[in-house]
């Protein structure tokens, strides 16, 4: 059977789409290949007709990811604040599949090869920016770049612990206290 022009590209970037989501969901390791091609509504042997192994695919699906972020972002813009507020929030606790592929991933993508881990890289520096220009103008340009760095680290690490913990009570206190803590670092008031 003969495929229309441009089938082949919309079939890759449905199983982009699809790992993307699941290993935000289920993590790399845990996310096979079989489940993945299933999931995408195809066999597990139509897989190599796109990608030439799962961490070429981890690289693309990370950068789809990321990229998912940044146009949120451009396409309905908001302050860094209300972008940490968004971040450090239940619905985004609870959407771990729409969200933040950093804090999903991140303790897997220290282990991947150094061609998907330069997305993060440059991914990071983008999010750090953002940060650091919903400063205050204190600081130099490098506190003020340390500043944001520890921000979006404190974040990462505090969604993934409210991901982590079973106490539903325990996790809202875990975002709290985050978003209270990167407000402050960023010169804002939490209330």
């Amino acid at each position: 059977m003969r495929y229309g022009k441009g089938h082949k590209d919309g079939t890759r970037q449905h199983i982009v789409e699809v790992a993307a989501r699941k290993f935000r969901e289920e993590g790399v390791a845990s996310a096979g290949i079989a489940g993945l091609m299933a999931e995408a509504g195809l066999t597990n042997g139509a897989f190599y007709n796109h990608f030439d192994s799962k961490d070429h695919l981890v690289r693309e699906a990370l950068e789809h990811a990321l990229g998912q972020t940044a146009r949120r972002y451009e396409e309905a813009p908001f302050t860094a604040e209300e972008w940490i507020r968004g971040y450090l929030s239940p619905t985004h606790r609870d959407s771990p599949g729409q969200g933040c592929a950093v804090a999903a991933l991140v303790g897997e993508l220290a282990r991947q090869p150094e061609a998907t881990r330069a997305g993060l890289t440059a991914s990071l520096g983008r999010t750090v920016e953002r940060i650091t220009a919903g400063m205050g103008g204190e600081g130099t340009p490098e506190e003020r770049e340390r500043r944001a760095l520890a921000i979006f680290g404190l974040m990462a690490g505090t969604l993934q612990l409210a991901r982590a913990v079973t106490d539903r009570e325990l996790s809202d206190r875990i975002l709290a206290g985050g978003l209270e803590t990167a407000l402050g670092l960023m010169g804002k008031p939490a209330g």
